[in-house]
């Protein structure tokens, strides 16, 4: 790429840049300013800063000792005895990313004792490393019955499952974030000894394998930055070239890397090497991988995108789906994948200085990624779904708990995709109130932001050279203020009249010209000129392509970059399945302070549909309707929620009328009682495979009679079964049973029902069977699981 230029070496913090000892190397042509000099004051993103800082890191860095994490590190190093692990190889990394986002929030505000804590965090962590600067403890700890994930030495199943040069990634970008936020080379000494390490083991003509789970290419990166070492470089370089062509999918690893158009695979993995093939592209000024990226990133944004910013459309291999394929119940779109969608796109528009791409990290943040931790800050989701009927609750903690430690290290860096710089043009990204002290090439400016945002679409902008001078101020136009939620044609604004966006500088009305979607704003600046930038803040109902069969004939509300969802406690009956709205019904935005934390909250009107006994006719109720941000739901415990509305009455899903099943209580041989409703909720699955709506299910037991069981609400007369069986292969866990069989409640006796038709067991339709009519109170249905496979089942109906 022509435009990548060789610049000084002081770059920003956010993306791992620092001073380093070396005066020159090629990098990104527009650069990000640190997040260290971005003081953020608004009323939106300053008190979640300020719930991660003092709730979110402390509750973490409390949870890994809870959990084992610094156990492992002790254990490695023979200062605790015995060889008992956490779960998995990658636990490590929950350490490295909480020492990373205290890093970061330190430099936000300095917090002694927690600097002390890390201290003595660093210590743990340098003991358990080997001498020759191999750490990776669930190898050093020696255990007598190893993790069957790490294989007999070192680096042999690397490609596949042991995430040794995973942790090293993690361990890096931590190391660098420690050095920049304190001075002290304690942890960035134990990264530099790793990576040597990397350097002698792995290469041309030494071990050429690729990392089964990409983040070391971003952190060796990060660390040629701060140490000038070019073999850190090549070696980021190096286990790109060598993934493909005789790998997997899952791991983006089926193709060389610049032979790769479509996103494909797991999504994490994905977004994290195609921000690393930007960084390398910008470093090396080696331009093959950018084809390969951005047309990547086309197949994303105009197939593979949920409204929301989330990317990775299916819990199976937590992977990117088909081409339009995006689910809203069963949506993964996990939290860690989000961030990595942020940060590949803030690369993309570093390389080509195009708002496009901080469109779509604009509406991944306030949404797909700030979904993932509680308004109290302590509570997850590792999924995002779009769609819930009460079986998604936030977690205190998981035990892979990777979207938890990465929300820590994130939400501290915030400030820094706010505003960049190309030598003499500032570009303003992000709009947040905030005073920020950059420095161009003609000297220093100060930037002083006062907004409402996202709530209000005004946005005063103060601009405080040190002295008179002209510059180039670049203020991004969002595309949801022209009418285009997203670049392409995934998703549409219903109303395709866009109000004027308004440009004043100090008070008086500018026309302005816009260049990659940015209002181009040159001229010679004084201290106290005042640009105000007053952007629609429409309430807008989005359509999806209509290949997004997931979508059809419905529409979601989003407001400037918010996107709403509807969910129970806002809504009649704590009912939001059986709502459908008119498209052409008046929707109007309040804020309300005292819920949510202050949300505007979206009113209109709507109906409310139920299905009728013995009647294919629905009965509709007019009610009112509300939807809050999107990010918000779930903080008021489990609940109905949808984002995409229907306004067709063939897209509804009607309040079921009352059956046996449905007012029976459920009990089963599965602990998880979340999944106990899904098999009365009267969903008629498309196939055995569908999981759009919730589903029960035994996996990971194989091999073993279980059951479920109705308890009616009085005696009710029966004589059939209906059972429609989950099935997820070839790929997934569950198989239709080998076996089943009926009993019903006598006294207190479990008796077989006296069949007049035969058991069948097929997948893709209800398995009915007819017996001697019962008067009982409860019937049971026992299951045999397949030998090697779990089961599960869609919908149980009692006739």
């Amino acid at each position: 790429m022509a435009s990548l230029i060789k610049v000084s070496a002081l770059f920003s913090i956010s993306l791992g840049f620092c001073t380093a000892v070396f005066a020159q190397q090629k990098d990104y042509p527009i650069q990000p300013v640190a997040f260290t000099s971005v003081k953020v004051t608004d009323s939106f993103w300053q008190p979640k800063m300020e719930v991660n800082a003092n709730v979110t890191i402390p509750y973490v860095l409390a949870q890994c000792k809870k959990n084992g994490r610094m156990d492992n590190f002790l254990r490695a190093a023979k200062q605790l005895d015995g060889d008992k692990l956490s779960e998995f190889p990658f636990d490590d990394t929950d350490v490295y990313k909480a020492i990373e986002g205290a890093s970061y929030s330190m430099q936000n505000k300095k917090n002694p004792k927690l600097d002390r804590y890390i201290d003595t965090l660093i210590n743990i962590i340098g003991a358990a490393q080997e001498p020759d600067g191999y750490l990776y403890t669930f190898r050093t700890v020696n255990a007598k019955k190893p993790h069957e994930w790490i294989g007999d030495k070192r680096w042999v199943n690397e490609e596949v499952l042991s995430h040794e040069l995973y942790d090293c990634g993690h361990l890096y970008e931590a190391a660098v974030a420690h050095y920049q936020a304190t001075g002290k080379r304690t942890l960035l000494n134990i990264a530099i000894k790793n990576a040597d390490l990397l350097v002698k083991t792995f290469g041309p003509g030494k071990i050429e394998e690729y990392p089964g789970h990409q983040i070391v290419e971003i952190g060796l990166s990060k660390m040629y930055r701060v140490t000038g070492n070019k073999q850190y470089l090549d070696l980021a370089k190096f286990f790109l070239d060598v993934r493909g062509p005789k790998g997997e999918a899952y791991n983006q690893a089926d193709k060389k890397v610049v032979d790769q158009h479509q996103a494909e695979g797991h999504a994490v993995r994905a977004a994290y090497m195609y921000t690393g093939m930007a960084d390398i592209a910008a470093l090396t000024g080696d331009t093959k991988y950018l084809s390969a990226i951005d047309d990547i990133w086309g197949d994303v944004v105009n197939k593979k995108l949920y409204i929301t910013g989330g990317i990775g459309a299916t819990g199976n291999g937590e992977a990117f789906g088909d081409a339009y394929q995006l689910p809203n119940m069963s949506a993964y779109a996990e939290t860690c994948a989000a961030i990595g969608n942020v940060y590949w796109n803030s690369r993309m528009f570093l390389l080509h200085g195009d708002s496009k791409y901080i469109d779509v990290l604009e509406r991944t943040l306030y949404n797909g990624l700030l979904s993932g931790v509680s308004l109290s800050g302590n509570r997850f989701f590792y999924p995002n779904p779009l769609a819930s009927m009460n079986q998604h609750q936030r977690s205190a903690w998981i035990s892979c708990a990777c979207c938890i430690s990465n929300m820590t290290r994130f939400l501290p860096s915030l400030p820094g995709y706010v505003y960049a710089k190309n030598k003499n043009d500032l570009y303003v990204n992000l709009f947040m109130s905030n005073s920020s002290n950059i420095k161009l090439a003609l000297g220093n400016v100060n930037i002083v932001q006062a907004t409402d945002y996202p709530w209000k679409g005004k946005v005063d902008i103060t601009v405080n050279p040190t002295k008179t001078a002209t510059f180039t101020l670049r203020v991004r136009i969002p595309g949801w203020a022209k009418q285009q939620p997203v670049p392409g044609d995934l998703y549409t604004f219903m109303d395709k009249n866009p109000l004027p966006v308004m440009l004043l500088i100090n008070g008086k009305a500018t026309s302005f010209v816009t260049e990659k979607g940015y209002a181009v704003v040159k001229r010679n600046w004084k201290k106290g000129d005042k640009v105000t930038l007053n952007l629609p803040m429409e309430t807008e109902k989005v359509l999806a392509n209509n290949q997004v069969k997931d979508d059809r004939s419905r529409f979601a509300f989003e407001r400037g970059p918010i996107v709403y969802c509807l969910e129970g406690p806002d809504n009649r009956d704590s009912l939001v399945q059986n709502i459908m709205v008119d498209k052409n019904a008046i929707a109007n935005a309040n804020y309300q302070a005292d819920l949510l934390n202050g949300v505007d909250v979206i009113s209109t009107e709507g109906k409310g549909t139920k299905r009728q006994l013995n009647s294919d006719a629905l009965a509709e109720t007019n009610q009112k309707v509300k939807a809050i941000p999107y990010y918000a739901w779930a903080n008021r415990g489990p609940s109905e929620m949808t984002v995409w509305i229907p306004y067709e009455a063939s897209a509804s899903r009607p309040q079921p009328a009352p059956t046996i099943a449905s007012t029976s209580k459920v009990s089963s041989s599965l602990k998880n009682k979340k999944m106990f409703a899904s098999i009365k909720d009267q969903y008629e699955p498309s196939s055995s495979a569908d999981n759009s709506y919730p589903f029960l299910h035994w996996w990971p037991a194989k091999d073993t009679s279980e059951y479920v069981q109705y308890d009616f609400d009085s005696a009710h007369t029966v004589s059939e079964s209906k059972v429609y069986w989950f099935d997820d292969g070839p790929w997934g866990g569950c198989r239709i049973p080998v076996s089943y069989q009926v009993f019903y409640k006598k006294d207190d006796q479990w008796l077989p029902v006296k069949n007049t038709t035969p058991y069948t067991i097929s997948k893709d339709s209800f398995n009915t069977v007819t017996f001697e009519p019962v008067n009982t109170t409860a019937l049971k249905m026992v299951i045999q699981l397949p030998t090697d496979n779990s089961a599960g089942i869609h919908e149980w109906a009692v006739k």
